[in-house]
């Protein structure tokens, strides 16, 4: 005689007579997400918090900003890279985003590492809805930007008294609207986050939106790597493509333009620069 199937248990009727009865088996409670800054991109630049995290995880998803000595942080984890980069393959956001549900599924804890802060300029909404969506609880560690490693790397502050009270951090939209400049040349430090192919139209809108000409110009590529690199120019040098050459399009970099950046430690670059470069083509 079988005995009561798997999940099923007995209870006695009324009449005297043994049922057996079943029990749904309820599905395990999904893990937990945690989308960590990785910051600028040196390892020992990311928080404890963030470190912590990582060695504690089980699947990590990284950028492809995400230097490999960071990813030593967690070798006991599974690494699955989603990496997003301008003219390279990479992953959809909507698949990224599945990804994260379904390794929340199925492990306990889940890392989403993002290059710099995960709330500016890294999709970190779109992943924060969806993942809400599906019922997963997610937190957010965040991260150092590039913006604030490409000034420490400069020597020079984004604010300073009498020069600089407004800081804008923007990138450039395929088609921005002529208000969407005035506002961004306002500002006394603006940075540009993935602006390298776009550099001499954003230095000739801004021009046209009344920011002086003169106005000093800091780039920071690979920003607290071994690679790093930082040059300095006026905006109408940039405008003028002196510093196409330069670039490294292999590298992220930011663009940093105001007063305060007179004088920053990096290389000076002029329109001579890009003159030389046109007469050696």
């Amino acid at each position: 005689m079988h005995g009561p199937r798997k999940g099923a248990g007995l209870r006695l009727h009324q009449n005297g007579r043994i049922m057996t009865t079943t029990h749904s088996q309820s599905a395990p409670a999904p893990g937990k997400v945690y989308l960590v800054g990785a910051g600028p991109g040196a390892a020992d630049l990311i928080t404890v918090r963030g470190a912590r995290l990582l060695a504690e995880a089980d699947v990590v998803l990284h950028d492809a900003l995400v230097e490999p000595e960071m990813l030593a942080l967690c070798p006991q984890a599974k690494l699955v890279a989603v990496g997003k980069r301008c003219g390279k393959h990479s992953s959809a956001q909507h698949f990224i985003n599945k990804q994260l549900i379904d390794h929340a599924r199925t492990h306990r804890r889940v890392v989403r590492l993002k290059g710099g802060d995960p709330m500016l300029f890294g999709r970190a909404d779109e992943e924060l809805r969806a993942l809400e969506g599906a019922g997963i609880e997610v937190e957010v560690v965040p991260g150092i930007t590039a913006a604030l490693a490409g000034a420490a790397a400069l020597g020079r502050s984004l604010t300073l008294r009498g020069v600089a009270r407004s800081v804008a951090f923007a990138t450039q939209s395929r088609a921005p609207e002529s208000a969407e400049i005035a506002a961004q040349a306002s500002a006394d430090s603006l940075v540009y986050y993935m602006g390298r192919d776009a550099a001499q139209r954003i230095a000739g809108e801004l021009i046209d939106a009344g920011k002086p000409a003169g106005t000093p110009v800091a780039i920071v590529e690979a920003a607290t790597t071994p690679r790093e690199r930082r040059a300095l120019l006026s905006l109408q040098a940039l405008r003028d493509g002196a510093a196409s050459s330069w670039f490294d399009a292999a590298q992220p970099s930011v663009l940093l333009i105001g007063d305060v950046f007179a004088g920053a430690n990096a290389q000076r670059i002029s329109r001579c620069t890009a003159q030389v470069a046109r007469e050696a083509a």
